[in-house]
């Protein structure tokens, strides 16, 4: 996969479903997905890329605690790099990203910047270079971060499948991610990667993104293999696998 970060579009709300599988139910439901769903093309043949994903919080952990209480308006922010590569030159492009939820529906805001002005907002709190159309996300994310002191705080690292719909089901989105890892130090993603396991080996996460409801198909499939809806953080799972808050 090309790390040219060629995932244009700024912002989504759509509703995420996860679910928590074994490696033999995500065949089985990858080989069924195909005859709706095709790859994603920003990955392989097969729709399969590494994703490394940044994570800031509060030296309380605040936005921790606004997951696990299930605030109905909750944000955090991310540096996350798309791609296989393991260490990052400053030019390398990354995306900063704003994800939020608020009640049901979650939103998600990003902005495109090469690594070293994504440092430069994230960690030195300085206005980066960026595009026109990017203003108000690194102006948020000023914001957010100043108003929270927000820290590196863990990273996370797995591989993920990406399933898109046809134009019979545009928005509908499902990815499969495996080999989950991560690590609380050092928080540096342009580091070697010395993670540890997130999940067990035989384990996949299953997500269904959509932007206004499920397809009828879809339903139905989900109900036929029992699959069991997840209130997963990978950001939070991070935190817990490593003893903290």
């Amino acid at each position: 996969m090309s790390n040219s970060l060629s995932h244009e579009i700024r912002s989504f709300n759509r509703f995420e479903l996860k679910y928590i599988l074994t490696l033999s139910q995500a065949e089985v439901l990858r080989t069924a997905l195909s005859a709706y769903l095709r790859p994603d093309e920003h990955g392989s043949a097969a729709g399969s890329y590494q994703l490394a994903s940044l994570y800031f919080d509060s030296p309380d952990h605040r936005c921790y605690w606004e997951k696990v209480d299930g605030l109905k308006y909750r944000r955090k922010l991310r540096i996350r790099l798309y791609g296989s590569a393991t260490v990052l030159d400053d030019d390398a492009p990354v995306m900063v990203e704003i994800k939020q939820r608020l009640d049901h529906v979650t939103q998600k805001r990003r902005a495109a910047l090469p690594y070293r002005e994504a440092l430069r907002l994230c960690l030195e709190r300085q206005l980066p270079d960026h595009a026109p159309a990017d203003t108000a996300l690194v102006e948020e994310a000023l914001v957010f971060i100043a108003l929270y002191d927000l820290v590196p705080a863990s990273i996370v690292r797995y591989q993920r499948l990406a399933l898109i719909g046809t134009d019979y089901d545009i928005g509908l989105r499902i990815t499969f991610d495996t080999n989950l890892t991560y690590q609380l130090a050092p928080l540096d993603l342009h580091d070697d990667p010395s993670g540890a396991s997130l999940l067990p080996a035989n384990l996949a996460v299953m997500e269904i993104k959509v932007n206004e409801r499920i397809p009828y198909w879809l339903t139905e499939l989900v109900a036929q293999h029992n699959l069991r809806l997840e209130r997963l953080s990978k950001y939070c799972c991070s935190i817990e696998a490593g003893g903290q808050p």
